[in-house]
């Protein structure tokens, strides 16, 4: 396995890490309906392509298996595929966003507690709570800094 930097974005490639999200998403986001899955999943090609640093993690065969998006100093998205869950991937992922980008502040899915003692795991902090997510739904998200 490898960390790889990805620059050129071809549709292959999304259309991989697309199908890395929603295994994620469908193992570890489970007070989603399939269809909110569904309707979200819509969005997820635009921010995939409009982050500016997207580093992912590839198996021996060079396929995606673990990525992360990060704009500025804030990780926006972290997605493993669940077969890969529980082997450090995403450790692996945050500490080369850390040391790499200075990623210091990132939200989560209240109701995804795996990813909160996650983060709180590699030294995040709550510090603000907001009832509804960016797009209005009743899914509370937690705004996190780290604390070093």
């Amino acid at each position: 396995m490898r960390i790889v930097e990805i620059q050129e974005r071809t549709e292959m490639l999304v259309n991989k890490l697309l199908e890395v999200w929603e295994d994620s998403v469908k193992a570890t986001h489970l007070f989603l309906s399939n269809e909110e899955i569904e309707k979200m999943k819509q969005y997820v090609p635009q921010a995939i392509l409009g982050v500016s640093h997207l580093v992912i993690i590839e198996d021996e065969r060079h396929q995606p298996i673990a990525f992360m998006g990060i704009e500025g100093r804030k990780l926006e998205m972290l997605f493993i595929k669940n077969s890969e869950r529980g082997k450090g991937l995403g450790k692996q992922l945050l500490n080369y966003g850390i040391e790499k980008y200075n990623v210091n502040e990132l939200a989560v899915n209240e109701q995804n507690p795996n990813a909160k003692g996650f983060y709180e795991y590699m030294g995040f902090k709550t510090y603000k709570r907001t009832e509804l997510d960016e797009q209005g739904n009743p899914y509370p998200i937690l705004y996190m800094k780290l604390e070093r």
